[in-house]
């Protein structure tokens, strides 16, 4: 199950659709996810005390991750997840625009880009002999 706790999700379908949330819990077993102010449900409670009140709750009810799809931090769009490696470590990457969104791996994966950047555009280096042998042509031979 690529959601976890406390990702941003937007619901697909059903009577919550183009709502946006966020995870509360995930129950991998059930293949369902608890989001914040989404599938609301009504629960009676009895008083279990003389001085007890019965009453009505109201909660979220969990539903079925594959109706929901998870928003990027980034570019703020509902996203598949993919896969990359940041320092050795799989983590979960927007589709769209390449985000990481494993929130403790984001900081390390920012750091880690700069440096490829330098890897990739190194400085024009001159040698020495060359320097040399240009004076040498310039020069009249006597």
């Amino acid at each position: 199950m690529e959601i976890k706790v406390n990702d941003n999700v937007l619901v697909l379908t059903g009577k919550y659709k183009g709502k946006q949330g966020k995870v509360l819990a995930t129950f991998p077993k059930n293949n369902t996810v608890v989001v914040e102010g989404v599938a609301i449900v009504h629960k009676h409670e009895r008083a279990r005390k003389a001085n007890e009140n019965s009453r009505i709750v109201t909660e979220e009810a969990p539903i079925d991750v594959s109706n929901v799809e998870i928003v990027c931090d980034k570019c703020g769009k509902a996203t598949r997840v993919g896969h990359a490696f940041v320092e050795g470590k799989k983590v979960r990457v927007c589709k769209k625009c390449g985000a990481v969104l494993d929130k403790a791996y984001a900081k390390k994966a920012k750091k880690a880009a700069p440096a490829e950047e330098k890897e990739e555009a190194p400085k024009k280096r001159t040698r020495k002999r060359s320097k040399k042998e240009e004076a040498d042509k310039e020069a009249p031979v006597e």
